[in-house]
């Protein structure tokens, strides 16, 4: 559900195991959803708790001298902590489908520790998750996504995807994130890139592929 992918082969004992302890339940026209908005906030907490604590210490490079986030300094701050300590973290979490998500969060909870929030959306189907960051000033919104064997590269559909995001949060700024999780692809470090572009209603966006 974190990822926005399908339940595929889970249980109906395991499925129903959480809509009977209360943290999921079925929509009369959809699927199964978080209960309720504070499960949505502690579940991806807890999920992240083995991830914030291997976390190794960061300095807080990402703000200016007015104490305001600076996003080309966070974007340089993520893509150093990623090449660094991104391969190795991965093996924290025993949820390997959402390994890459929950390293990303740990990672954004150190940045708004200062002051800041971090808000997620996501649910079954959608094939992503969305984070909105927000630092006084400030709105990042970031669309999360994963490739995964036999299927194609998720770019274009994910900067619709994130336009869209964008326009409802209100912000200008924002990252996709691709995690590449397919067999056989180049080496961790070989993969780490970034890239500017513009949106078709002219977002400033950086396509972030790991």
């Amino acid at each position: 559900m974190l990822a926005g992918d399908t339940l595929g082969n889970t249980p109906d004992d395991d499925r129903q195991y959480l809509v009977d302890l209360g943290l999921l339940r079925r929509e009369p026209n959809g699927g199964l959803v978080i209960a309720n908005p504070i499960y949505r906030e502690v579940i991806p907490r807890v999920l992240t708790q083995g991830a914030s604590d291997s976390l190794p210490s960061i300095t807080p490079t990402w703000l200016d001298q007015d104490g305001e986030l600076d996003l080309d300094a966070l974007q340089e701050a993520f893509i150093d902590f990623w090449r660094q300590h991104g391969e190795p973290l991965l093996s924290t979490t025993s949820y390997q489908e959402i390994a890459p998500h929950i390293v990303l969060m740990a990672f954004l909870h150190r940045v708004v520790n200062g002051g800041g929030t971090l808000e997620r959306e996501y649910a079954i189907g959608n094939g992503r998750m969305d984070l909105c960051l927000k630092y006084k000033k400030v709105t990042l919104g970031i669309e999360v996504k994963t490739w995964r064997n036999k299927t194609s590269d998720p770019e274009e559909k994910g900067l619709s995807q994130l336009e869209t995001y964008l326009n409802r949060i209100k912000a200008n700024y924002g990252w996709l994130c691709i995690f590449d999780r397919r067999s056989n692809v180049p080496a961790f470090i070989d993969r780490l890139s970034t890239k500017n572009t513009t949106t078709k209603k002219g977002h400033n966006v950086v396509i972030i592929r790991a």
